[in-house]
């Protein structure tokens, strides 16, 4: 079995960027996920299943993260982070999470 990796660019939408109730959002999305996930901003890469490490980014509004996805799942956990980032993780209006 081969694992994918996928590295993909998001843009935080959210006004207050990447505070709580998002980063509580992306650590659910990912709890299931056989697949490693990273984000990288300002040189600095972590773990994005840890809710501790995405708030340590401190990723303003329009902030572009890279994100890298590696593992059996990585085609549809990259479509799910995503499709959270350009929802604003339901701070814009209604998403069904």
């Amino acid at each position: 079995m081969t694992d994918n990796t996928l590295t993909n660019k998001v843009r935080v939408k959210n006004e207050l960027g990447l505070h709580t109730r998002p980063a509580t959002l992306i650590v659910k999305l990912l709890q299931d996920s056989k697949s490693e996930v990273f984000f990288t901003y300002k040189k600095e890469t972590i773990n994005a299943k840890s809710i501790l490490s995405i708030l340590m980014l401190a990723a303003h509004k329009n902030a572009l993260i890279t994100v890298q996805v590696k593992g059996e799942d990585a085609q549809h956990t990259m479509d799910q982070i995503t499709e959270a980032f350009e929802q604003k993780f339901g701070e814009g209006g209604t998403v069904g999470y």
